[in-house]
């Protein structure tokens, strides 16, 4: 199994989408819940006790958050569970009211936060688009006008007269993504429920991304996935416990949201050869090596070389489905490919590893990328979601590759080229 988004081209420039108008401003920014501290279960308690006041607890969702979105930007939202970035894209479409501060948002906003949200069930995929378009400020022959675009590019031609209650979650999806990239909004909030869409559709939606990040329409994403935001977003904010811990840099803030959820994680430059690395208390990293074809281990390494790449996990506690990674990136930090694997176990035997269990990594490739010095990074998800991290190592190995190889870009491919004079007419 191969890591998404192997290859990532390089992010629009950020400095000239800060030249541009404010497009969304939001200055000291708070927001918090009242949680019941009891819980009422039934509604004997309710008729039996109708005045008696359960205790709550104060939850901070948001505590002075202030900061500028640029039109044209792509700006992403990074932060642990429960740190308040949907809490901040629901007041930015006025789902949820704010406490404190304001708001100044210039454009039409479409929101795309919650899966169905906005749709009415009993009615079909064609009323649906329709109903949506007219409430977005379209006319009903403009609605209907951009219908076949929207089901088309949901892919649901052989669905658009089935009432939307009879949908799967995926085809759900695909039809709220699609209704929301045909909108004439100016800017547009996503949240992460991509991540149900199918392999298919996430590819479609990344193919929708790439045309966003160059366009005038700005886009706020909230996501876990640190690739997407490297890939995509201009800048980036990390929310941590209702703040700003950091706003910049894509690469930068990604960095620290790692930082922020694996402590012990080790930092660039830490970890030698030997791999000897940390993780969360669900995994932790034992060792990573390299080793010739004549299992030999090595720093050092011929292009065109065939080697393998090994690793020793351990588990300190139960992982189900877990699913190891790997990316290789140079000097430059631009990564050139990756690789990884699910765990591989008997016929009929849980796919989960439990405390105490060491997993063996190893996988076989030919080198065949320029001279240089090259970095691998290290991740685990569980559940085979990428987003659903259980360690992450920004360094665990690096390497050399060392000849006289000519070419451009990264990688030379094994091929075979010809170029034959064909007889003329003359």
């Amino acid at each position: 199994m191969l890591v998404d988004d192997i290859l990532r081209p390089e992010h629009p420039d950020a400095s000239l989408v800060a030249t541009r108008p404010v497009t969304i401003e939001v200055r000291d920014l708070s927001k918090s819940f009242a949680i019941p501290l009891e819980r009422v279960d039934s509604i004997k308690e309710r008729v039996l006790h109708p005045f008696a006041r359960s205790e709550t607890r104060r939850l901070v969702a948001l505590d002075g958050v202030s900061f500028d979105v640029h039109r044209g930007e792509f700006f992403g939202i990074l932060g642990r569970n429960g740190t308040g970035k949907s809490t901040l894209l629901k007041i930015l479409a006025s789902i949820y009211a704010s406490e404190g501060g304001r708001i100044r948002m210039a454009g039409r906003v479409a929101p795309f936060i919650e899966l169905g949200v906005g749709f009415n069930v009993d009615l079909t995929a064609r009323e649906n688009v329709i109903l949506n378009g007219v409430m977005t400020g379209l006319t009903r022959r403009q609605a209907e006008d951009r219908l076949d675009a929207v089901i088309d590019f949901a892919e649901l031609e052989e669905f658009t007269d089935l009432k939307l209650k009879n949908y799967s979650s995926g085809m759900l999806v695909r039809l709220a993504f699609s209704v929301m990239i045909q909108s004439e909004a100016e800017i547009l909030l996503i949240d992460e429920v991509l991540a149900v869409g199918d392999a298919s559709f996430q590819q479609k939606c990344k193919d929708v991304f790439h045309g966003m990040r160059d366009s005038e329409r700005t886009v706020v994403l909230v996501t876990h996935d640190m690739s997407a935001v490297e890939q995509f977003c201009h800048r980036a904010m990390l929310l941590d416990r209702g703040r700003i811990s950091a706003i910049g840099e894509p690469e930068e803030v990604a960095q620290a949201y790692l930082k922020l959820n694996f402590a012990h994680a080790p930092d660039p430059g830490d970890v030698g050869a030997e791999g000897v690395g940390g993780g969360t208390a669900d995994v932790r990293l034992v060792e990573t090596w390299m080793e010739t074809s004549s299992g030999v281990r090595t720093e050092n390494v011929e292009f065109g070389d065939r080697v393998s790449f090994n690793a020793i996990f351990e588990a300190t506690r139960q992982v189900i489905q877990p699913t190891f990674g790997f990316l290789v990136a140079n000097e430059d930090r631009v990564d050139i490919f990756g690789f990884g694997s699910v765990l591989e176990v008997p016929e009929g035997t849980p796919e989960e590893i439990s405390a105490g269990d060491r997993i063996r990594f190893s996988t076989e490739i030919d080198l065949r990328i320029l001279p240089g010095r090259y970095v691998v990074r290290c991740w685990v998800h569980r559940e085979y979601n990428y987003g659903n991290v259980v360690l992450a190592a920004p360094h665990v190995l690096d390497f050399v590759v060392y000849g006289t190889q000519p070419g451009g870009g990264y990688v030379v491919l094994a091929e075979e080229s010809h170029a034959t004079i064909e007889a003329g007419d003359s």
